[in-house]
């Protein structure tokens, strides 16, 4: 037990100085202000070119949504998540070893080349994330989490922030295995990460793009507000459109739906009238008894 609470100590200590460490040295890989940056940017777009011409710049949960990317992103990684990572690999290690495995490396990509190894480990990531979004749909106890995601009434950029700190552990957690078992010991995929985050970004939008035939390969913000949509069609009762980034599972699978236009289409889920609209209501609600 002392041996984890050191780990959290460390862990805790260590990415307060990284925190303190990105913003007083801003750099070309400086994760806080390349989001800032693509914060900004999507922002102008949506403000110039906007898909809803009658949305308020300011839209409905904006301030929330910005609340969001400072907790999710900054104070909970600060107090919680990197402590409960460290742990949790700790932890799992320790498992392993008591079957005498030191390891779980089944396949050495190290001989890559490096861009190889960022573009495999990117398409595995998202394919697991895919599969974890669908069972945030499909999963009772998980939807519950998810709805948080899915009650921005409004699309703009930064509802992308908007989910319940809990949902990225289960993400990290589900992707650490295969990622483990393919040996990858890259520690700098910054590059791989901002675009993640960028067409994350993108796909929230209020900008009418769906990037033509590459539409079929990434996700875009003509296919993600059917994501959104509050009415399901009996053909995806759980829901559509799950990629992250890429939208090639989406097609592969069959779970892809753009039937139209959906600028003016009614996003959020049956009952969310009464869904919580603060960010304290919202950090509770999957923790309450209810069958909402």
């Amino acid at each position: 037990m002392e041996k984890y609470i050191e780990i959290i100590k460390k862990s805790f200590l260590g990415y307060y100085s990284y925190l303190i460490q990105e913003i007083t040295n801003p750099s070309w890989t400086n994760y806080f202000y390349w989001l800032i940056g693509l914060s900004l940017l999507i922002f102008l777009l949506e403000i110039i070119i906007p898909w809803r011409k009658k949305q308020s710049v300011l839209r409905k949960g904006f301030f929330l949504d910005a609340f969001y990317i400072l907790f999710n992103f900054f104070l909970f990684s600060l107090i919680g998540y990197n402590a409960l990572s460290n742990v949790g690999v700790e932890l799992f290690n320790d498992f392993l070893g008591l079957f005498g495995i030191t390891n779980i490396v089944a396949i050495e990509v190290q001989t890559l080349p490096v861009w190889s190894q960022l573009l495999l480990m990117f398409i595995i990531a998202d394919f697991v994330q895919w599969n974890v979004h669908r069972m945030l749909h499909r999963v009772p106890w998980m939807w519950k989490f998810h709805k948080i995601h899915h009650s921005v009434k409004e699309m703009g950029f930064a509802a992308q922030f908007r989910f319940h700190f809990l949902e990225t552990i289960v993400y990290k957690s589900i992707q650490y295995i295969p990622l483990a078992m393919i040996g990858f010991g890259i520690e700098q995929f910054f590059v791989v990460h901002m675009f993640a985050v960028f067409v994350g970004h993108l796909n929230h939008a209020n900008l009418d793009w769906s990037y033509g035939k590459l539409g079929y390969i990434f996700n875009n913000p003509r296919m993600h507000i059917w994501h959104h949509s509050k009415e399901l069609p009996e053909s995806h009762p759980y829901g559509m459109n799950f990629g992250l980034t890429l939208s090639v599972w989406d097609y592969l699978f069959n779970t892809a739906y753009i039937p139209k236009s959906g600028r003016d289409l009614e996003i959020g889920f049956k009952g969310d009238e009464t869904f919580p609209k603060d960010f304290k209501g919202q950090l509770v609600f999957p923790f309450k008894n209810n069958t909402k």
